[in-house]
């Protein structure tokens, strides 16, 4: 189940939380059980019923503190992803942006502070078909795009803690595992028929109910069981990310989110990109290409998620001056212009 982004109001969004649902929403992000009835499990963890627990999440995600429950799916295992940007006149930045957002592939799109001002992403159902969306929104919109698909993933996690007063995410976390994992753009996941059916049913986020997974199971047409084992391995395979309680981060307070680029010696991308992972208030670590002939010399991309402008400014400074003494920009989101979950129709279909 998911429902569109609210922006919240000027109030103190915790002001009507307890000690429950503080626990629900920062301790069930992930992990969630894969199990027939989950909520009686998570319940039991909260020291409540199923009952209970059911209706604590129902109330989060009414109040837009919770976006989705259910699956976060992994884009470029499944399909071909990629980042891309355009330059867009600011008298033509309207059309352009429902140009882009016109493409079903486009799952994400927004303004930045930079002469690079519109970033969305496109996952396709292969790299062929990735390319010629691409190629046709240049063609739409008359604007040279800057590709940029993942190459390595150092560190990508939203997950973190929000019932707090921290000034950036992660903030009060401890530690962070880090693991460079290289990227294939031509990798796709090996489906089985109920895999394919499933991603379908489960894209746009799970049943509110006492038992979810028997829902989907009766949706796909396949018993429970082989439901959950399926499930299991989607999660293994990393198909799927994590199955939770996805958290609405501007409703919570973290809106001030910069994407920081950076020009990195290509020999030492892995020693800087596993470092830079590691530090607690990075949520977003990855290498992706050059493109210097289109004026595009950053290879590095960090992100930090904040609620406060000036604390998150002061970790990007701490970043520049202690850990990355590279040149760098600063590209600040300004606007949401489409924010969907990837679709995935034509991609676990087979078809284009």
């Amino acid at each position: 189940m998911s429902k569109p982004a609210s922006e919240g109001d000027d109030g103190d969004w915790r002001a009507d939380l307890d000690g429950v649902d503080a626990a629900l929403i920062d301790g069930f992000q992930s992990g969630f059980p894969v199990v027939e009835r989950p909520f009686r499990r998570v319940g039991a963890e909260l020291g409540t019923d199923e009952n209970e627990a059911l209706r604590r999440v129902e109330r989060l995600y009414e109040s837009g503190i919770f976006r989705r429950f259910g699956a976060v799916l992994n884009p470029p295992v499944i399909g071909s992803s990629t980042l891309a940007a355009v330059r867009a006149p600011e008298d033509r930045f309207a059309e352009i942006a429902e140009t882009v957002n016109a493409h079903r592939q486009v799952n994400h799109n927004y303004r930045r502070d930079h002469e690079w001002n519109m970033w969305f992403v496109v996952t396709a159902a292969s790299l062929e078909k990735r390319k010629e969306i691409l190629a046709e929104i240049e063609s739409e919109t008359g604007c040279s795009v800057l590709k940029l698909p993942m190459v390595t993933d150092y560190y990508i996690d939203l997950e973190f803690p929000v019932v707090n007063g921290d000034r950036f995410a992660r903030e009060s976390v401890a530690s962070t595992d880090v693991d460079a994992t290289r990227i294939s753009e031509t990798a796709a996941a090996d489906l089985s028929a109920l895999d394919r059916r499933l991603i379908l049913e489960i894209q746009d986020g799970f049943p509110l109910s006492e038992t979810p997974y028997r829902e989907i199971a009766s949706a796909v047409d396949a018993p429970v069981s082989d439901v959950l084992a399926a499930i299991e391995e989607l999660v293994e395979d990393g198909c799927i990310k994590r199955i939770g309680c996805i958290v609405n981060h501007v409703v919570t307070g973290f809106d001030s989110n910069c994407m920081v680029v950076w020009d990195v010696p290509d020999g030492d991308l892995d020693d800087y990109g596993e470092t830079v992972g590691e530090l607690p208030y990075v949520t977003l670590c990855y290498h992706r290409p050059r493109r210097r002939e289109q004026g595009w010399p950053y290879n590095l991309f960090t992100m930090i998620h904040g609620r406060d402008p000036a604390a998150v400014d002061t970790k990007i400074d701490e970043l520049a001056t202690e850990y990355l003494p590279v040149d760098h920009e600063r590209l600040y989101s300004t606007e949401t212009l489409k924010q969907t979950g990837a679709r995935y129709e034509a991609i676990v279909e087979g078809g284009e």
